[in-house]
């Protein structure tokens, strides 16, 4: 039999254990007993149903990343809580038009198949799935050598959610006396990477010999979809933000009209070990404002008469708790009294 110098597998790419992944995921659902998208996995697309009652629906999609998180997961070789991390930067971003997340899905590309890594990044993935009431419903592995360089990968979500027109949350809501209403984040979520990578760098740390380091850099973002939900089923918020790459002064003024300012005492915001952290290694206020969440990993934005109403819906970790309000001024978006306390 005459011998051929090239195959798929000896270009890099290994189908057979391509395959035996998408098996992997198609069992690990059927032990979950998720039969909403049992004819999907290992299909060409995925089919959905809308959910019934509604009205006139709207369609809210978003698609985002961990951005280099995934970095700290190669160097502490830990892949079973980014996968999570992907799911609430998209299902979180969902909340803020006042729609429920149905479904996900997943691309994930990578040097070489790591079933290992994968089966990792899948479990977060369904934990972050479970938590905010969607279904995994698809997704995309694709093994491209020379692309990406040894044990190097990436990972990109994308949600949907359904919401009923006339209950979008829309800037107009949102008038001067209304307050804001912050509820604490988890850590650093998915955003800074980049800074706190450099600092590690510049400072030779090594975080596998920081028991600190080791658990807040890939701690979970926190997904805050069962509470914003129960929220607005009870109209009680008029508008919120998903404090992400920006920090708060960047995402609260995305979903503010015009001639209205935020007057946020940044002496309230309650901040976290992590932060202090990162601060005492040379950042300025600014720069940790408009770098990281600072302990804020989503705003609500509501009456001041409802503040004991919507903290009965969150946890003792998560209370939310009030850190300013609106003022009408044409002229600034973002007023910051005070200083935080780190």
């Amino acid at each position: 039999m005459k011998k051929y110098k090239f195959t798929y597998e000896n270009s890099g790419v290994n189908i057979n254990a391509a395959d035996n992944f998408v098996k992997y995921i198609a069992n690990f659902d059927k032990k979950k007993k998720s039969s909403s998208n049992d004819n999907n996995i290992g299909s060409f697309a995925s089919i959905t149903e809308l959910p019934k009652g509604l009205k006139k629906p709207l369609l809210v999609s978003s698609t985002d990343g961990v951005g280099t998180k995934l970095e700290i997961a190669n160097e502490l070789k830990k892949f079973n809580t980014i996968g999570e991390d992907l799911v609430a930067m998209c299902v979180n971003d969902i909340l803020v038009q006042g729609a429920k997340p149905i479904i996900f899905l997943d691309y994930i590309s990578i040097d070489k198949i790591n079933l290992y890594k994968l089966k990792q990044i899948i479990k977060g993935i369904q934990t972050g799935c479970k938590i905010s009431g969607c279904s995994l419903v698809g997704g995309e592995t694709a093994e491209m050598p020379g692309t990406y360089s040894k044990n190097k990968f990436d990972l990109a979500g994308f949600s949907l959610g359904i919401v009923e027109s006339k209950k979008i949350l829309k800037k107009k809501n949102i008038t001067d006396g209304d307050i804001i209403m912050a509820i604490p984040s988890s850590g650093l979520h998915s955003n800074g990477y980049s800074m706190v990578r450099n600092i590690l760098n510049r400072n030779k740390i090594n975080i596998n010999r920081s028991i600190f380091l080791k658990k807040e850099l890939l701690k979970p973002t926190k997904i805050y979809v069962k509470e914003i939900l129960n929220l607005l089923g009870k109209n009680l918020i008029h508008g919120c933000a998903h404090i992400t790459g920006g920090g708060i002064p960047g995402n609260l003024i995305r979903v503010m009209p015009d001639k209205i300012c935020a007057n946020i005492d940044l002496n309230k915001i309650r901040t976290k070990p992590i932060f202090k952290w990162i601060k005492t290694k040379g950042v300025s206020d600014n720069e940790m404002l408009k770098t990281f969440n600072c302990g804020i990993g989503f705003c609500i934005i509501t009456k001041k008469k409802n503040i004991n109403k919507i903290k009965k819906y969150f946890s003792k970790e998560y209370k939310p708790y009030v850190i300013g309000y609106f003022i009408k001024n044409k002229k600034k978006k973002i007023l910051f009294n005070e200083k935080i306390k780190w």
